[in-house]
């Protein structure tokens, strides 16, 4: 697809670090300190346990993506495969071995953290079909015989992490595969033929969901059944929302977080505080730093001369946008509560993790986007 000739980098330390793409480093902290600040808000403006685990993971995560941007886009290349086996054969022990917790066994245990694989499949699937697509000419994608691989790769995961179960995930893992395979030059057909088949299936697949899961189904379509179960956390989280008004509550001054309306708000609501403090403007604001995340990283990928550089960073910046979208529409009522982290600002390790080494791929694309890959 693209003439590949031999490049030798040659740029010095200085010269790499001058090659990053600043605008993009500016947005990751200042979404990094926002969060920072929500969390300490979710702790009753006390430094508490998840301030204090979600400042330390942001501190280490945000280095390790800076020192893993210099590793050179050939080497993430050279381990796209090895990295989607290390996670699939992790996703495979926590089904069988993993930490289970409110029911969902989805955890590996590496001592210094409780590692969920799920969350850098995302990642993973990425980067896979970034490389196997490299080479691959643009007449060749579609041949039937070369989507058996592409198709077993992403079908596994999803098995896996449906059966643990998170449905949520698996979705999001599914989304990431899919505009990968779109971005990649797969014929719409295939998507449409895909689309009939699970409408055809979705009654099956259905029967075999969780009750919680159904319920959550539901309670979508009407909060109101349940309002002091199933649709309460729902239906608080409009509730903050709308009283956030124009300009908000103030920063410490969210009722609905303070008086313990809104539950589990330092996770996936973690919009849902900042959005009752913080009102419309403050909303406002966050979407447009991570509109012009999304759009620094598409900016990224046009300038890099790899396939696998523009396939990776094009898919990655589709992913974030699906993340936030996801998020956000799920505290609002817009979808069901899915269990979709919004990215940097929500609690958790793994989902910070797999994020930073996104950014980093990301950021090697740019300080290499002179480096072709044979």
């Amino acid at each position: 697809m693209f003439q590949q000739t031999s490049y030798t980098d040659q740029q010095t330390f200085f010269q790499k670090v001058r090659s990053f793409d600043y605008i993009l480093l500016l947005c990751i902290i200042i979404i990094g300190i926002i969060s920072a600040f929500s969390m300490y808000s979710t702790d009753g403006g006390e430094l508490l346990y998840h301030s204090k685990s979600h400042i330390v993971r942001l501190l280490v995560f945000f280095t390790m993506m800076i020192l893993l941007s210099f590793l050179s886009i050939k080497f993430w290349h050279s381990v796209g495969y090895l990295f989607y086996v290390i996670v699939l054969g992790l996703l495979i022990w926590a089904s069988l071995y993993g930490i289970t917790a409110s029911g969902s066994q989805r955890w590996v245990s590496l001592y210094f953290i409780n590692l969920q694989p799920s969350e850098l499949m995302k990642i993973a699937i990425i980067i896979f079909y970034a490389k196997f697509y490299h080479r691959m000419q643009i007449s060749n994608v579609n041949n039937f015989t070369n989507l058996i691989i592409p198709t077993a790769t992403l079908i596994l995961p999803i098995l896996l992490v449906a059966s643990q179960p998170d449905l949520g995930t698996a979705v999001l893992i599914a989304l990431s595969g899919i505009v990968a395979l779109w971005l990649a030059g797969l014929h719409i057909r295939y998507f449409v033929y895909s689309g009939l088949v699970f409408l055809v299936s979705l009654p099956f697949i259905i029967s075999f969901l969780e009750p919680y899961q159904k319920l959550r189904i539901l309670t979508f379509f009407n909060p109101e059944r349940d309002p002091l179960g199933a649709g309460y956390q729902i239906i608080q989280s409009k509730i903050a929302v709308g009283s956030g008004g124009l300009t908000g509550k103030g920063f410490l001054k969210g009722t609905q977080s303070y008086l313990e309306f809104l539950p589990e708000k330092h996770t996936d609501f973690i919009f849902t505080l900042f959005s009752e403090e913080h009102g419309f403007t403050g909303a406002v604001l966050i979407l447009l730093i991570y509109a012009i995340m999304v759009f620094r990283i598409v900016k990224i990928g046009s300038g890099a001369r790899s396939f696998f550089a523009k396939l990776f960073c094009y898919s990655f910046a589709a992913a974030i946008f699906i993340y936030i979208t996801v998020n956000m529409s799920m505290v609002l009522g817009l979808l069901p509560i899915v269990g979709s982290p919004l990215p940097i600002m929500s609690y958790g390790g793994s989902s910070m993790l797999a994020t930073m080494i996104g950014f980093s791929v990301v950021m090697s694309a740019k300080i290499y986007h002179r480096q072709l890959i044979s």
